[in-house]
């Protein structure tokens, strides 16, 4: 399926660029979602949701198929598979920036493929989780922007690698770069609720179908009944 989505941050598109390509800055932001691992322009980690009582957790890996700086557009190609087996999940997010006098607009398309339990609520429902996990994101987004007040690239705390970066000096620039996965300390993410998150929709989508039983054991007992009577 295919989902489109839409926000606006306070900040321009040079500085929104830097910071959307910082996967490290931005994972903290994406409600229910832990970055474990990260290997040049390939990471790992997982994401958490629950259904009422029942949690479910999505470990997989992403990487970037498309970095185009100039046109401000970005691909990302990732798959994530349920831990106890019981599905799969894979995307490919585009997006797109726009400059919007100080701010800019952010459009996002999202293929979505997914099978399991969480594929029975369809199109209509994921569209509007998506709706809201984003909001989710974009609110945490501009409040750590907003802690960082006015550092113009969010991104340069872990280091760009740019050349306005200081040159290291005696021993530190003898000091190979480490090579290979570099692990990620993030703390435990609290799951997504798709109940809470989707709200009407989602019940109104996990009620029918017990309504329907309820309606047809109802009924086979009062046709006991008067059997019996």
């Amino acid at each position: 399926m295919e989902l489109k989505s839409e926000f606006r941050v306070g900040i321009p598109v040079e500085q929104t660029w830097n910071t959307l390509t910082d996967v490290e800055f931005i994972a903290p932001c994406m409600p229910g979602a832990q970055l474990t691992e990260i290997d040049g322009d390939e990471f790992k980690g997982g994401v958490k949701i629950k259904v009422g009582p029942i949690t479910a957790q999505y470990k997989g890996s992403a990487r970037f198929v498309e970095l185009d700086e100039a046109n401000r557009r970005i691909v990302l190609e990732a798959t994530g598979r349920d831990s106890r087996g019981a599905g799969n999940a894979a995307a490919e997010v585009t997006a797109e920036m726009t400059p919007d006098g100080d701010g800019t607009v952010v459009s996002i398309t999202t293929d979505l493929k997914i099978t399991g339990k969480v594929a029975q609520f369809g199109r209509g429902v994921m569209a509007d989780v998506t709706e809201k996990l984003i909001g989710q994101f974009v609110s945490s987004l501009e409040e750590k922007l907003s802690e960082i007040g006015d550092q113009e690239d969010p991104g340069a705390e872990a280091g760009d690698g740019s050349a306005d970066d200081a040159e290291p000096t005696g021993e530190a620039a003898e000091t190979p770069a480490e090579s290979g996965p570099r692990q990620i300390e993030m703390a435990e993410p609290e799951p997504v609720d798709l109940l809470e998150t989707a709200g009407r929709p989602l019940l109104k989508r996990l009620l029918a179908p017990l309504a329907v039983v309820v309606f047809f054991l109802f009924n086979r007992r009062r046709r006991r009944k008067r059997r019996q009577g």
